[in-house]
């Protein structure tokens, strides 16, 4: 297929060149940035724009990359050139209308993963949720999917953003919690390694029974004491960690009543 993107950045690269390698061929690569599309395009054999204005429309997809905040922004942009084929946006949390309320086809192609630029992708094992306006339309991003990922799902929006949200949890505030975890044991001077099997262990239970099974510690204890001398901790040397120590403490104990 004749392919061109909009976005540049994280998941428009990891998705780009998955696609290309593949075979598909990429037409224009555009950014706000010149400099941004030129990089991405580079390695595509693309033409590199900043003007949305300038898009080449003898093309069969369009793919928006972009923030969600800026989707549909995009999709105005799409509207004054008039594209004949179909338009995806690759977001977890916006509605497929975002794009079929103003074109006339129009899709999701959302990769469940985090993407990092130093991170490759094992694309056979991502989950890639899909959804379109017509069958035909769906049969195109189920093509494009199945060329990447061995785990293709057909979710409605709704379902995506619960996906979404779920994922923000397992992710996003897991990671920060890891990052609060590598500050604390930094402030004493104890090697951060010393957690990874046991972040190992965790991520390994959470995946094979029911992370509500999995859960130890002082709170699902209801161990005060324990508590109080964390707190106490947390207190003196982080303060601002404080807070969602309780908050978390809290919610674990109401968890396991």
């Amino acid at each position: 297929m004749r392919i061109s993107i909009i976005g540049s950045g994280r998941v428009a690269t990891h998705l780009t060149l998955a696609l290309k390698a593949h075979g598909h061929v990429f037409v224009d690569v555009c950014s706000r940035k010149i400099t941004h599309a030129e990089g991405l395009a580079a390695r595509l054999n693309a033409r590199a724009l900043n003007h949305i204005d300038n898009m080449d429309l003898n093309i069969d997809v369009v793919i928006i990359a972009v923030s969600d905040q800026s989707i549909g922004e995009v999709v105005q942009q799409l509207v004054n050139i008039k594209p004949t084929c179909l338009v995806l946006h690759t977001s977890g949390s916006t509605h497929v209308t975002v794009i079929s309320d103003h074109l006339a086809y129009a899709g999701v192609f959302y990769p469940l993963q985090t993407f990092s630029v130093e991170h490759d992708v094992d694309w056979l094992n991502v989950p890639v949720l899909i959804e379109a306006n017509t069958p035909q339309q769906l049969e195109i991003v189920r093509l494009l999917a199945q060329q990447l990922s061995t785990k293709v799902y057909e979710y409605s929006s709704a379902q995506r953003l619960s996906l979404h949200l779920a994922a923000v949890f397992a992710c996003n505030f897991s990671n920060y919690c890891y990052d609060v975890a590598h500050q604390i044991v930094q402030e004493q001077g104890v090697d951060f390694e010393l957690l990874f099997p046991l972040m190992m262990a965790t991520t390994n239970k959470a995946t094979s029974i029911s992370p509500s099974m999995a859960q130890t510690g002082p709170a699902m204890r209801h161990d005060e004491v324990i508590l109080k001398q964390h707190q106490a901790l947390l207190k003196k040397y982080m303060p601002n960690h404080l807070e969602m120590y309780r908050l978390l403490s809290e919610q674990i104990q109401k968890r396991h009543s």
